[in-house]
């Protein structure tokens, strides 16, 4: 998780730091006396979880900040800072996730951590799945390994379709295209299932899978991927789209262009 901390009184700001630290000692925690250095962070990809902002500040104020912040990232949690309580009203019609008055203690930081607006990232997915770009997928950080081709391209399928399901029929009419859907072709595509469920198995993954009667999809819940992230409008993933989706396969094609469309509308809409 990702936490900034702007206060342009410098005592204040490295008490607050060193209470962020003690509250988070995992947190990748950034502090800045100026807020438009604070912004300058973000403008250079540091997106914080957690903005914990003062609101008396010289040249710009932390409501000000704040305004300029959500811009950017709509679901920051907003925790003002101050000595200064008269200033929470204010504060809350920005949908401030929490208002610590100074001093500041580190059973003040947890309790509004624990009570933010937008929770915090949960920790890693163990099966992490690469869309933009070549298609890949990750068990614990490590590529996992298909053995056959196909079989990794079926998962793909699967994954572009985000959890509807497919028929066998309609599966081989993806990626064989115009191969008569008979016995010999049915048989190939018992096989990539099996592997693929095997290969998923191996490291603990199988429940991604969800396989019924002549139907296959994937659960969705099960891993973090690129792919869902942007359609959910997470702004790092969207910086992220440089237009190249499961370049693998042509069939992803139709999918690029709708994620090429709706970037172009956040971009220039």
């Amino acid at each position: 998780m990702n936490f900034i901390a702007v206060d342009d009184e410098r005592l204040a700001l490295e008490n607050l730091l060193s209470k962020l630290k003690k509250a988070q000692p995992q947190a990748e925690i950034r502090g800045f006396l100026h807020p438009q250095k604070a912004l300058d962070e973000i403008g250079k990809g540091f997106y914080p979880d957690v903005a914990f902002l003062d609101i008396e500040m010289y040249g710009m104020s932390g409501i000000e900040l704040a305004l300029c912040f959500k811009e950017t990232l709509p679901k920051v949690n907003l925790v003002f800072v101050t000595g200064f309580p008269k200033y929470m009203p204010e504060a809350f019609t920005l949908h401030a996730s929490g208002y610590i008055t100074k001093p500041v203690s580190v059973e003040q930081i947890q309790e509004e951590i624990e009570n933010l607006r937008y929770p915090l990232p949960i920790k890693e997915a163990f099966i992490q799945v690469q869309t933009f770009g070549n298609f890949e997928i990750f068990a614990q950080g490590k590529p996992l390994f298909f053995e056959r081709s196909r079989t990794k391209e079926l998962f793909a399928c699967l994954v572009d379709r985000r959890g509807a399901g497919l028929t066998m029929q309609e599966l081989a009419a993806i990626l064989y295209e115009d191969r008569p859907y008979d016995s010999s072709l049915q048989t190939q595509l018992r096989v990539h299932i099996s592997d693929l469920l095997k290969t998923l198995k191996k490291v603990g993954a199988k429940d991604v899978i969800v396989r019924k009667r002549n139907y296959i999809a994937v659960d969705t819940n099960q891993f973090d991927c690129d792919y869902y992230r942007f359609l959910e409008c997470d702004v790092p993933t969207m910086n992220a789209f440089a237009g190249e989706y499961m370049v693998n396969y042509s069939w992803a094609e139709l999918t690029t262009g709708r994620l090429c469309q709706s970037k172009e509308q956040r971009d220039f809409g």
